[in-house]
């Protein structure tokens, strides 16, 4: 409820209507009041959002696609190495002897080390970039992951209720 409260903090009081009589007579916009005309003053009144603190400047969906960047990278080599496998084995056993020195945790770290491990490596690692970039423009279902998230986040949150309320509402039966 704090995030409710920081939002109301930053309407300032002259905007608000005090008494209907007020609120009648007011013709500045109000956020109240979104059918009045909108003045050249904006009101920073954002209660449809949640606050969400501990991102500095950043926010959580940019915290998102860090991690999808690097998802992205780990499918990019999965996708490259099922390439090489049936078309170039020497390069697959290049990539698969790289990929047990390095982790892919870091996708942009584990591009640049193989990008200067050799001018082989360099090709490989230049074909990772080219499908880590078509597989996020053209071939990830975005749609489907917003679909799947809410799937996830509400079945996982009934469970959690669920199972709660099976702990907690335990009746001894008596015999």
């Amino acid at each position: 409820m704090s995030y409710i409260m920081e939002s109301f903090a930053t309407v300032p009081l002259s905007r608000l209507a005090v008494s209907p009589t007020q609120a009648s007579r007011d013709t500045r916009a109000c956020p109240f009041r979104p059918w009045k005309q909108r003045t050249s003053q904006p009101t920073r009144f954002h209660c449809q959002k949640m606050y969400v603190p501990g991102f500095g400047e950043g926010s959580p969906e940019a915290k998102a696609a860090k991690h999808l960047h690097n998802f992205f990278t780990y499918i990019a080599v999965q996708i490259v190495t099922a390439q090489l496998q049936s078309y170039n084995p020497e390069a697959y056993e290049e990539l698969m002897e790289f990929l047990g020195r390095h982790s892919v945790n870091d996708g942009d770290k584990f591009c640049a080390n193989l990008m200067r491990e050799s001018p082989r490596h360099k090709n490989l690692a230049m074909r990772i970039l080219e499908v880590r970039s078509a597989y996020c423009k053209n071939d990830f279902e975005w749609d489907n992951l917003k679909r799947l998230s809410h799937k996830v986040v509400n079945e996982s949150n009934t469970r959690l209720m669920r199972d709660y309320v099976r702990e907690t509402s335990h009746v001894e039966s008596e015999n």
